[in-house]
This record gives C-alpha cells, sequence and structure tokens, in this order.
C-alpha cells in the first residue's frame, strides 16, 4: 500500500478499552477530504512527542506513513500503522491559524454535516460512516459531570501490557484518571437536540492544566474550564465538532454512537451587511 499524506487534527484522551490498542485513537484528513484512523498510536510515542515539547504542533502537521487497513475493523476509515514505533512518518507540512485559520478550514471543511440524524443514517451499513466534520446550529450548554477519580479493573489489566508503554513511571501518573466528564448541548438545523460526551485530548489537558493554575482548587479549575469551553468558545468562536465513533458502540449499531473527539475553533467572522 502507498505512503498516505495525511493532516492529524485529532487524539482522543487515553482511555481503557478491551483492546490494548483502541486506548488513544488519532485520526486526521487525506488530501481529498476524507477522513482516516489510525490506531493503535503507543502512549509512549505521543508522551515522547510531548517532552520533546513537539505535542502541541503534533495537530494541523501533514506527514506521510506507512499504513494498511485493519481487517478486524468494519470502520472503512480504520488503519494501522506498519511501524508500531512511527519510525517511518515523516512531517511534510504544517497549517498556521493566520486570517483566522483559512488553511486549517480548507482542509478541514470540506464535507461538513448540520444534521445529525443524516450523519447517523451514513453510519449505517452499508456506508459505515464512523469520523465526520458537524456543525452544530446552536450550542446551548457546556455541561461537567462529576466522574469516578480512579481508572477501574481494566486499567489495572492493560498495565500488564508493560510494552505498550514502556514508561519509568506507571500509566496512571503519566495519563491520570480525568475526575469529571464534559459534554456539549446543542441543537442540528432541524432542531434535533442532543448531549455528547467530548472524549479529545485537549480537554483532558486544558483541566489538568487548569488544575496546576489554581494549585489543585477543583472548584477554581473547573471555573477555568468553563470559561475557555463555554464562555470563550461558544460566544467567541465558530465551533465545529470532529466526530468519531467507538468501534464497540458502533458495532452494536447504538441510537447515535458518536462522541465529540476534537473541536475545531476559528473566530466567528462578522457578517457585513450589504445595506
Amino acid at each position: 500500500m502507498p505512503r498516505k499524506r495525511i493532516l492529524l487534527t485529532v487524539t482522543t484522551y487515553p482511555l481503557p478499552s478491551r483492546s490494548y490498542d483502541e486506548l488513544v485513537c488519532t485520526a486526521g484528513i487525506l488530501e481529498n477530504g476524507e477522513w482516516i484512523r489510525i490506531y493503535p498510536v503507543p502512549l509512549s510515542f505521543l508522551i515522547g512527542q510531548r517532552k520533546k515539547g513537539q505535542f502541541g504542533t503534533f495537530k494541523y502537521n501533514w506527514v506521510e506513513l506507512d499504513l494498511k487497513k485493519r481487517t478486524d475493523d468494519f470502520r472503512p476509515e480504520s488503519y494501522s500503522p506498519i511501524n508500531y514505533d512511527f519510525k517511518d512518518m515523516e512531517i511534510v507540512g504544517q497549517l498556521d491559524t493566520k486570517h483566522n485559520w483559512f488553511l486549517r478550514k480548507e482542509a478541514c471543511l470540506k464535507e461538513v454535516y448540520t444534521n445529525l440524524d443524516q450523519l447517523i443514517d451514513d453510519s449505517q451499513k452499508p456506508r459505515n460512516k464512523s469520523l465526520a466534520t458537524f456543525k452544530p446550529t446552536t450550542i446551548t450548554k457546556f455541561e461537567i459531570e462529576k466522574d469516578d477519580p480512579e481508572w477501574k479493573d481494566e486499567w489495572k489489566e492493560l498495565r500488564k501490557q508493560g510494552d505498550l508503554f514502556n514508561q519509568d513511571k506507571p500509566p496512571e501518573i503519566l495519563i491520570p484518571k480525568l475526575p469529571y466528564k464534559f459534554y456539549y448541548h446543542f441543537t442540528d438545523e432541524s432542531g434535533k437536540k442532543s448531549r455528547l460526551m467530548i472524549e479529545d485530548w485537549e480537554i483532558g489537558a486544558l483541566f489538568w492544566n487548569c488544575m496546576h493554575a489554581a494549585k489543585n482548587n477543583e472548584a477554581e479549575a473547573l471555573e477555568k474550564v468553563r470559561a475557555q469551553c463555554e464562555v470563550n468558545f461558544i460566544k467567541n468562536k465558530d465551533l465545529h465538532f470532529f466526530l468519531g465513533t467507538t468501534r464497540e458502540w458502533h458495532m452494536r449499531r447504538a441510537k447515535n454512537p458518536f462522541v465529540i473527539i476534537g473541536l475545531f475553533y476559528p473566530k466567528k467572522e462578522l457578517q457585513l451587511s450589504l445595506f
């Protein structure tokens, strides 16, 4: 299979799963605008990028690497790296935020859903679509829900697979469990109301950065998260969602198998009247 050129746009926050290689999902967009999912992505690789100071620029890089289609995943966008350590990955360009994300918009907004039922219909057979860009008509609420602060037994089982992490510290220290879940409530163009969980790496990083700034005062940290995700994003940003399915819930044909795996947030542009 020829090498693929991909604009990396999504990395999910690590979550324990039945299959170790679904722990972290990275997704991006091909040059023709189609989505692609890449897994497994080892935590050691992502953490290594962060240690080298490159994780912040990992997203919106054009990269080239060798991939193979997953035969154990019915979702058409799912691929695996031929080289698990990503040693063959080459960064060939980066899209900046100049002119209000002009280049990023060109790449990421070639196909945008505005009707959630249409997307869910397309996730059914035979298309099985599992990744998409979605533009809500109105975002009505940002919700914070308290969650279990400790990883469950599944994570302990994953720890036994030491080669997955290849780190000096145990993974629950490297990737602490988020003690909260975060959601957006919104309506689409049909007026359909929905509530979707946010599972991208950025929401986790935002929480932990706010905790650090608030000197571990959770109430203060959550207010800082809300100020960004509710006040700033909803008021000032032309917010789009990158949506994705999990293999488990997609396979079960859940009523809505999608979660928010990334946020796309250029500034709102004023519409000038011609009259």
